[in-house]
């Protein structure tokens, strides 16, 4: 079966001045000239994208778009007009965002996190962000501590709202995070808290002893690539702090304290010392 917005493999059929036609159980599909890859025949396979043309057509291209059929895809919109935005998803073709699935008003230029999908009724692929119908409440078998994929998609006045594994929305509370981060972003985290409500807390660190076992090194390797020495203790600023490891200054004085009793570094007055 034809998988629209998913890559397939088909076989050529024939070849025209416009392309190659392959076959599949819905018709020959157009792979044109400009997608053929080299050294291949009449009667081979290849590996396809399937979308529609701008004449709702079905066509295939051997480019890889930035996401496939249901995957969550950060995106910039190229222009927009009444009827919604275009994005650009590394196809000829725009992804069309309609006004009606969009969560917020889309600016030219800016980057939204959307995710693809296929309108039954007109088999077109379509973007969308409104994301929540796509999350899962489901939260059982989702446990505290347990590490997970997290993919930023939106701030908001509390914190930064993540899609974590794929199907779940969680929550970054902006005063527990030491970095940079922007829309779109990809990293690990761990899970703090599953709520009664079902709403999820997550982390960037690791909770308890191997969390701060995590961070310790993280101080260690910076001394290492700082020659052993690293101009930062009690004294410095917690501007400083962030800015250099990622961390509150109470989470650093902590770990230099840990440190410092398990005599692996110095406390000096102008910053720490490793202990070689």
């Amino acid at each position: 079966m034809l998988n629209i917005g998913k890559f397939n493999t088909l076989r050529i059929v024939k070849r025209t001045p416009q392309g190659l036609y392959l076959d599949s159980d819905s018709g020959e599909i157009l792979l044109p000239n400009k997608y053929i890859p080299d050294g291949i025949e009449i009667g081979d396979s290849v590996d396809v994208f399937i979308y529609t043309d701008s004449e709702d057509r079905l066509i295939a291209t051997t480019l890889k778009p930035y996401a496939l059929l249901d995957e969550f895809a950060c995106l910039e919109v190229k222009h927009t007009t009444n009827f919604g935005a275009f994005l650009d998803w590394g196809l000829e073709k725009d992804l069309f965002v309609p006004k009606k699935e969009q969560h917020r008003m889309m600016q030219e230029g800016q980057k939204y996190v959307v995710r693809v999908c296929l309108d039954a009724r007109t088999e077109r692929l379509i973007g969308v962000s409104k994301l929540a119908a796509f999350l899962s409440k489901d939260t059982a078998k989702l446990q505290e501590g347990q590490e997970v994929s997290l993919f930023v998609h939106e701030f908001t006045t509390i914190g930064i709202m993540c899609i974590i594994d794929n199907q779940y929305a969680g929550m970054l509370y902006k005063n527990e995070v030491f970095k940079p981060l922007k829309v779109g972003d990809r990293l690990k985290g761990y899970i703090k808290e599953v709520r009664d409500d079902g709403k999820i807390d997550i982390s960037l660190q690791k909770k308890g002893f191997k969390g701060i076992r995590d961070e310790t090194d993280v101080i260690i390797d910076s001394l290492k690539e700082n020659d052993n020495f690293l101009p930062y203790n009690d004294d410095s600023t917690p501007e400083e702090i962030k800015q250099h490891f990622q961390m509150s200054k109470k989470t650093f004085k902590k770990l230099i304290g840990i440190l410092y009793k398990q005599g692996r570094i110095v406390i000096l007055d102008g910053g720490i010392r490793l202990k070689v």
